[in-house]
């Protein structure tokens, strides 16, 4: 008896091993979506996963948002700074999708697939201005130079080196990009290779950093996948950015991120950071209050006031504004503000003037609605309102600001203004206000931040030259 059982069991197992081998395996892209997680992997860095005064933000951030979205799934994001930490991961199967800004180079391409870029870059030599500006290459074997280890930096200075061959340089394997701007900056190294998008965001903050020239032609940035036979899921993330590029919503994520730096001055910046030095402590403490007594943000409020004033509380305007937040007599009136030129009056005039324009926008999600609320500070809430009809008229998304700062301008145009309602307005300026303020408060949450302990001295061992 005892014997036919265990017969009749193998049996039975036997019979469930068949079964279980004849039926279909479940490709990478079902695997995802039965766990209802896509596991990815990226970068703490303000060109790709950060957290921001609206919480998690970032270019990467975004699209791994929207296509977690389009599989029906929930991201589950996971940052790493070491490279090579994040291609292994890929490897291994720790993550589906390395969204890092990676560049896609030769070398990698032998470690992992890429998507197409989503874009593009170049990689660019830094220094600090009083020093010689580097005409070449062959002007950095003096100086020292310090990159990324495992980064595209490095394999490409790699290839540099075959046509200098006394070119030396150092690999840190345990910093971030950002961090040796700041080196560069503080004269603690001479040189070091950023990607220009990364620089171009870095010289708002350090404006003594100078780009020197381009090492590297055009390069895409693009996520990153794991080489397999099975390419289900990186079929449907092609399919993904066809549809963003289709769309142009791809250029609308980019112009987020990016519009407002590739219109910074630049030459601005070592003033702006003067007056903070030498403004900021004054009234600081009536920022901080009024931006508590309305719910905003109190570096929002100081980089409004100085758009307007340069802090400059006895600013007055040809056109009769005046004051640090430089009210107009009719809207000082309506906020009961008595003395345009006391700093206190003028400060909490323009927090409740703001906070009262952006609960005029309750059905734009952030941070559009914040940017089509410093819009109407400088406009005028009738004029957003007659752009953002425009922009539907047009086809864009009214509750977008990347749409809206196209329309504006339109506003000149007797073509447009005279559709409106509001009708004629300088429709260009509340683009560069808007633009310019972003810049303004970026600078000054980096400024205000806690400071920390010398860079330098918090780094571990470096690793040796490279040979």
């Amino acid at each position: 008896m005892r014997t036919r059982f265990i017969a009749i069991t193998g049996s039975i197992l036997l019979l469930a091993f068949i079964l279980n081998a004849c039926a279909p395996q479940r490709n990478l892209l079902q695997q995802v979506q039965d766990s209802g997680t896509l596991r990815v992997v990226t970068r703490n860095a303000p060109t790709t996963y950060f957290n921001g005064p609206h919480g998690d933000s970032g270019l990467e951030y975004d699209l791994i948002t929207a296509f977690a979205d389009y599989l029906g799934v929930k991201a589950e994001i996971h940052s790493e700074d070491n490279l090579d930490t994040i291609l292994n991961q890929l490897e291994t199967g720790q993550a589906h999708i390395a969204a890092a800004g990676l560049t896609i180079t030769e070398q990698r391409k032998k470690r992992v697939r890429f998507t197409p870029p989503y874009q593009q870059i170049t990689q660019q030599l830094i220094y600090r201005s009083g020093a010689s500006r580097p005409r070449s290459i062959k002007d950095l074997l003096d100086g020292d130079l310090e990159v990324i280890a495992n980064s595209s930096h490095s394999e490409r200075l790699r290839a540099l080196k075959e046509e200098v061959p006394a070119l030396r340089w150092r690999e840190n394997p345990n910093i971030k990009s950002t961090e040796l701007l700041t080196l560069v900056a503080e004269q603690l190294i001479d040189f070091t290779i950023a990607d220009s998008n990364e620089a171009a965001l870095h010289r708002r903050f350090h404006p003594e950093l100078r780009v020197a020239f381009d090492i590297s032609e055009a390069q895409g940035l693009a996520w990153a996948l794991r080489i397999s036979k099975d390419d289900s899921l990186y079929q449907e993330a092609l399919k993904f950015f066809d549809s963003l590029q289709q769309s142009g919503k791809l250029e609308q994520m980019l112009s987020q991120y990016y519009g407002h730096v590739r219109k910074y001055n630049y030459a601005g910046t070592p003033t702006y950071l003067r007056h903070i030095k030498q403004r900021m402590s004054r009234y600081q403490p009536l920022f901080e209050q009024a931006a508590q007594n309305n719910d905003l943000d109190w570096r929002l409020l100081a980089a409004v006031a100085y758009q307007e004033s340069n802090w400059n509380p006895r600013a007055v305007s040809p056109t009769g504004v005046r004051g640090i937040m430089m009210l107009t007599r009719t809207t000082a009136k309506q906020l009961g503000v008595s003395k345009r030129t006391d700093p206190a009056q003028s400060i909490d005039g323009g927090a409740r003037y703001l906070k009262s324009l952006y609960q005029r926008f309750p059905e734009v999600a952030e941070p559009d609605r914040t940017w089509l609320t410093l819009a109407a500070y400088n406009v005028g809430f009738g004029h957003v309102k007659d752009a953002r009809a425009i922009t539907v008229q047009r086809g864009g998304d009214a509750n977008k600001w990347a749409d809206v700062k196209e329309s504006l301008p339109l506003l000149r145009q007797r073509k447009w203004y005279k559709q409106t309602r509001y009708g004629y307005a300088r429709g260009h300026e509340p683009v560069r206000y808007v633009e310019n303020i972003r810049s303004y408060y970026d600078i000054l949450r980096w400024r205000t931040a806690e400071r920390e302990t010398p860079l330098r001295n918090k780094l571990v061992a470096f690793s040796s030259p490279a040979l």
